[in-house]
């Protein structure tokens, strides 16, 4: 069952907040979706990022564009898909992005955590994203996990146009360096629970002009949340998180970090 969601034009000067990384496309939502867009919305939630995963999911991710105004997508091969993909994947890929509507080239990256990861494999369709990323002048949303240094050493042989380093989770020097190559970093709900120390450090402690929000929903729910699963109306309440952590108020969090997802994804209002 898909409610009716009052369509909001996005425009920068009245923005809220943005979910810079949720999958609103994901089946924990299928019976819900449009009431979950509905809450975020009434909670101040104004725009929503929603990056494919694989080339089969990539038609049910552009009608989040049409079926919600306030949603962008991304078009990628998420690293963990690439056991599944095929090498035309990639040229399906840069048909879809030649055909445009997207902003940015995601959700893509590597991703060593799994035990019998394929490395090489996973590292040669990053580099191909990359490449189409710098065709089409596209930013990216990177997925990183245990692999960030082998993420950014791709980044550094093949540049593209910065983007958002998702759920960010390495050192101060990892970060500086996503910076230095154009990137902001992706904080949400990991950054909510009291036990993960470095996370909140870097969240306290790296420059404004650095920090984006998300929820990456249905996946990594917040503290206050537990188990359950992740919906993009908790963005306000991370958001409280994060202003608490730098000693601001809430209205300039969101301020600031929606002004930091306009500057990396310039599609993000205008698309």
């Amino acid at each position: 069952m898909t409610s009716e969601v009052r369509a909001v034009p996005l425009d920068t000067a009245a923005c809220g907040l943005v979910d810079t990384h949720c999958h609103l496309d994901a089946a924990e939502f299928d019976l819900d979706r449009g009431a979950v867009v509905a809450a975020a919305m009434r909670g101040g939630v104004t725009a929503f990022v929603v990056p494919a995963v694989s080339v089969s999911g990539f038609a049910l991710t552009q009608s989040m564009q049409s079926l919600y105004p306030a949603c962008r997508y991304a078009l990628g091969i998420h690293p963990l898909y690439v056991g599944v993909a095929v090498d035309e994947d990639l040229d399906r890929l840069d048909q879809a992005l030649s055909d445009g509507g997207q902003i940015a080239v995601g959700e893509i990256g590597l991703d060593f955590f799994v035990p019998d990861a394929d490395r090489a494999r996973q590292t040669a369709f990053f580099r191909a994203q990359l490449k189409l990323a710098r065709r089409y002048d596209l930013p990216v949303i990177l997925h990183g996990r245990q692999a960030l240094d082998a993420v950014l050493k791709c980044l550094r042989e093949i540049p593209v146009a910065g983007g958002i380093a998702h759920a960010f989770n390495g050192s101060r020097q990892q970060a500086d360096e996503f910076i230095r190559l154009g990137f902001v970093l992706g904080f949400g709900g990991a950054m909510t629970w009291t036990r993960a120390t470095r996370i909140r450090a870097l969240a306290t402690s790296l420059p404004a002009h650095a920090l984006v929000l998300e929820t990456d929903a249905p996946d990594i729910p917040p503290e206050f949340v537990g188990r359950g699963r992740n919906m993009p109306e908790y963005l306000p309440r991370i958001a409280a998180v994060l202003a608490e952590l730098r000693g601001v108020g809430c209205d300039e969090v969101a301020a600031v970090t929606t002004a930091n997802a306009c500057r990396v994804l310039p599609g993000l209002f205008s698309a």
